[in-house]
């Protein structure tokens, strides 16, 4: 596995998204309670307490700040009565239980992660259909059976222990793995014999945001981990200070070797790689998710030696590929906002020595592996992928042929195999695997999954829209064939739009679910992601970011005046950052939408840096610090531009209870204040999940259940007409 820029990976892909569990539950009633009918709800008293702060002259007041205390008394009170409140109103809805029953029929396939070699073996992941969480399975040849090495369902009986990451050592025999509780970001590391199943005695904490990256010969890992913590971690303890060691295989953490780290750069962390050679270990130096970075060697011949800056501008985003002795070759985006590679000469590093080997194209470079002596570069083309080879010397060499407009994942491997694996998948296709032989070009299916789908009724198209200010943006339309142009038509519009993420086709059975239920699925490209490189991502940030905003608003307006929609019939979604995004437009716009999800959403701007990793999100938002970025972010705040009064749509606000990435006092705060301004008699309501995080390793009931009360939720409040839906009297208590 690589682990180049491993932080900024896991910082923004779910970006990229607790109170104590003890005696709070969640629980679905057996009696009844709210119906959907009814047109008010009793919602559950939230104090409004005097605090005030002043942010560079201008009082904002902050009433529910309480809720901020995930362990206080009035916190836990306050959750328990939401989720009485949530779970009886959802389980009322009729159309809920034969919602959920679809998901499970439609999840219940064989799904398969991309493979790759290490030593003389391959290593892959599996999901039989149903499994909370994948396997990972090994084998040494493709055509015989393989052998489960780690099952991570046998760790938990609620199958809430994940396996967040993995690394197997360059000649096959031992593997450091980290386990992740609950969705939390922190991992406990420990190492596996392949061969045997069995593990080494010692375990590794205090790991957040980081991989591991083996030495040569196998005797043990770079990684990178923060200082123990005083007490148990808490939602205001920041994380700085992350620390680059080495783990000798055999030894108890305490006798790692500090190889690195920086007490004058609080915000810096590592992310170690060593070389296919094994010379050098290369160190790709981040702060936060700014997508601009540090590289630092060190070699690792002889006897110990410093690190030393390599590049250390912090003026673009370089990420190593590979080398050739000491001739580097990095992807980068300084002076080419869309992306090239370049090549330098570790032993004359100076700009001027620096060589261009693939030039920027017009398409946005994604990523880029060295395998069998040549480059394999993946672009993004009005954001669905296009693989394209070149010559080390930047040589273009044929390319790739993909099965349609999708996206690729994988296409990894070593300087000299000949082999390369790649995944498939685009909105109605399941991840499918091929293997690619590099040497004859000849690509033949490994895995294809089947799913009880009808994907040839339905078609994806791209159509481009312009925004407020009369950018060019393109969305993504998945419905059936035979949609009538006539309209309105059930339509679920998604976003993210931040930290260069780009929204690409995807496979999604929620996703499908939503199609099979009559509705449109539409998915515009917004502006603070990397559709279109730097320069997009940058017109979504910090001062900018009210162009995420005013993208998505027009998405929904040109789905509006082609007749595609209404807004009564017109739902969105987003989670995280998309959170925050649906939080924006939903205040700024409570008209033009019939439901709304915010999902584990960012949705205090003022504050959101006072918790955990948030300090990490100022590089795309900017800070309330900061005189001219808190005018911009008290502009755009969702919490804090809620007004009393004021007829919001439906709404269905869910988070979880050990989110550790965004906090749930994010949304514990918004859906407190937008109860009490709620002026029309649309539901307000927020779904608190126990045992779970930010999403990653979420187990698979868990998260069918959470999509079958979403749709459920959505369904009822557009009023979409699912007769043939609906569940026996019996069944509509909502207990499952």
């Amino acid at each position: 596995m690589k682990h180049g820029l491993a932080l900024v990976v896991v910082l923004t892909v779910a970006l990229s998204l607790g109170w104590l569990a003890s005696g709070i539950k969640q629980t679905r009633a057996h009696s009844s309670g709210p119906s959907p009918k009814h047109r008010s709800l009793a919602y559950p008293e939230a104090r409004k307490a005097d605090q005030v702060d002043r942010y560079h002259g201008i009082d904002v007041p902050d009433p529910y700040r309480w809720l901020e205390n995930p362990d206080s008394k009035e916190t836990r009170s306050w959750i328990r009565a939401q989720n009485s409140l949530t779970f009886r109103y959802l389980g009322n809805i009729p159309q809920r239980v034969p919602i959920r029953r679809k998901l499970e029929r439609l999840w219940n396939y064989e799904r398969y992660g991309v493979p790759h070699k290490e030593g003389n073996r391959y290593f892959y992941r599996k999901n039989d259909g149903l499994q909370n969480q994948s396997v990972l399975y090994t084998v040494a040849g493709l055509n015989e059976k393989p052998r489960a090495l780690l099952d991570p369902n046998r760790l938990s009986d609620q199958g809430t222990i994940a396996l967040s990451d993995y690394s197997i050592s360059p000649d096959g025999s031992l593997m450091a793995y980290g386990l992740s509780t609950s969705g939390s970001d922190w991992m406990e590391w420990k190492i596996r014999e392949v061969s045997t199943g069995k593990d080494l005695k010692e375990t590794l904490r205090w790991i957040k945001f980081s991989g591991a990256s083996w030495d040569h010969d196998n005797r043990g890992f770079y990684y990178s981990r923060y200082d123990e913590p005083k007490g148990t971690p808490g939602a205001t303890d920041t994380h700085y200070h992350q620390k680059l060691y080495y783990h000798p295989i055999g030894r108890p953490q305490s006798e790692d070797v500090l190889v690195y780290e920086r007490p004058d750069r609080k915000e810096w962390g590592f992310s170690p790689r060593v070389t296919e050679d094994g010379k050098y270990l290369v160190i790709h130096v981040w702060k936060g998710t700014d997508r601009r970075n540090r590289v630092y060697i060190q070699s690792l011949e002889g006897t110990a030696s410093e690190v030393v800056p390599l590049l250390d501008d912090f003026d673009a985003s370089y990420r190593f590929i590979g080398n050739d002795g000491p001739l580097f070759w990095f992807s980068t985006d300084l002076e080419a906002p869309r992306g090239r590679v370049i090549a330098v000469d570790i032993r004359r590093p100076g700009r001027s020595n620096w060589r261009e080997v693939i030039p920027e194209s017009a398409e946005t470079l994604e990523q880029v592996s060295l395998v069998n002596h040549r480059f394999i570069a993946t672009y993004l083309k009005d954001a669905h992928s296009v693989v394209r080879l070149f010559g080390l010397e930047g040589q273009p060499a044929g390319s790739i042929d993909l099965p349609g407009l999708g996206t690729v994942t994988g296409l990894d491997g070593k300087k000299d195999d000949s082999e390369t694996f790649f995944g498939f998948t685009g909105f109605t296709t399941p991840l499918t695997i091929f293997h690619q032989d590099l040497e004859s070009g000849e690509r033949r299916l490994f895995r294809e999954p089947s799913v009880d789908f009808d994907a040839g009724a339905y078609e994806t198209r791209q159509v481009f829209y312009r925004s407020k200010d009369g950018t060019r943006v393109p969305m993504f339309l998945t419905h059936p064939k035979d949609l009538s142009r006539q309209g309105p038509h059930p339509t679920y519009l998604y976003g993210y739009g931040g930290f260069n993420i780009s929204i690409t086709p995807y496979f999604s059975v929620s996703n499908l679910v939503w199609l099979e239920l009559g509705g449109l699925l539409a998915i515009p490209n917004l502006r603070g992601g990397g559709e279109y490189g730097e320069e997009w991502h940058r017109g979504g940030t910090k001062e900018n970011k009210q162009n995420v905003f005013d993208d998505f608003i027009a998405a929904a307006e040109w789905l509006i005046r082609h007749g595609y929609t209404r807004p009564a019939q017109l739902a969105i979604g987003g989670r995280s950052n998309g959170g925050l995004l649906v939080g924006a437009v939903m205040t700024q716009r409570p008209e033009l939408f019939g439901a709304a999800l915010p999902a584990v959403g960012v949705l205090d701007m003022l504050r959101f840096q006072k918790f955990t990793i948030g300090w990490a999100w100022v590089s795309d938002y900017g800070s309330s610090e900061d005189p001219q970025q808190f005018k911009a972010l008290l502009a755009y705040s969702p919490l804090h531009n809620l007004r009393h009064g004021t007829r919001y749509p439906p709404t269905l606000i869910t988070t979880a209870d050990h989110d550790d990435r965004v906090v749930p006092a994010h949304s514990y705060k918004f859906a407190a204040a937008l109860q009490a301004a709620q002026a029309g008699d649309a539901p307000v309501l927020i779904r608190i999940e126990t045992q779970a995080g930010h999403g990653a390793g979420k187990p698979t009931r868990k998260v069918i259940e959470e999509v079958a009360d979403q749709w459920g939720f959505v369904v009822h409040s557009l009023k979409m007409d699912l007769a043939d839906l609906e569940a026996p009297e019996s069944s509509r208590t909502g207990e499952n």
